[in-house]
């Protein structure tokens, strides 16, 4: 587990086998609000650290809706009540988890019903933190990127010197680079990117360094 403070605003990673995907939890220092973003096989250890630091966490927030992004949905639904948020345009995939799963020789349960859907420039509160939704497709058709002061919690989107597959159902390599290019790399060279998988990057470093948008 990795966790950060910036500001006011809290930041707990976890990645476990074996996709070593990044979930994440968001947090509110001042009010101990909390978010669940993506939550997968490491939702126990997330789970695990809300309630030692007595988060309240109030809704769980998916990037886009490929399994190992949302293996753990059930786990934290069924723990807390609260609403799972997905773009609509990723909920054929999100209702296709068992589908996912046996695509790659692994077997999980049936997502939750969805509660509510995120859409471009929504904005949602965690606490006194402002959170807000840019859709950013490409990786997926329903892949969003989630704003909070100048950290972006970007999925599968792009990742430090790399981006995501776009082989997969919806996706769409000239939609992915138009996104980085058009809905991330505007936000400014100071943004921190948290990616679905590998360390912390930022938009000025990818700028200049990313194969994919150097060359």
């Amino acid at each position: 587990m990795n966790n950060v403070e910036y500001n006011g605003i809290l930041i707990e990673r976890s990645a476990v086998e074996p996709f070593y995907k990044n979930g994440y939890v968001l947090a509110c220092a001042q009010t101990r609000q909390a978010a669940i973003i993506d939550p997968g096989d490491e939702a126990p250890h997330l789970i695990q650290w809300i309630e030692s630091e007595k988060m309240t966490p109030i809704a769980i927030l998916n990037t886009h809706a490929h399994m190992d992004h949302i293996s753990g949905v059930k786990t934290v639904r069924e723990k807390w009540n609260i609403p799972i948020y997905l773009h609509p345009d990723d909920e054929f995939l999100y209702v296709q988890l068992e589908q996912q799963a046996r695509w790659f020789g692994f077997d999980y349960k049936p997502a939750p019903r969805l509660d509510r859907y995120l859409t471009e420039g929504q904005e949602l509160e965690v606490g006194l933190l402002r959170l807000r939704v840019h859709h950013t497709p490409g990786h997926s058709p329903g892949g969003v990127s989630l704003q909070v002061d100048d950290h972006v919690f970007c999925g599968d989107v792009i990742f430090a010197g790399s981006i995501g597959r776009t082989d997969l159902p919806g996706g769409s390599y000239e939609t992915l680079i138009r996104s980085i290019r058009e809905k991330l790399l505007p936000l400014g060279d100071h943004c921190i990117l948290h990616p679905g998988h590998g360390p912390d990057t930022t938009v000025g470093r990818e700028r200049t360094t990313n194969p994919f948008l150097t060359s």
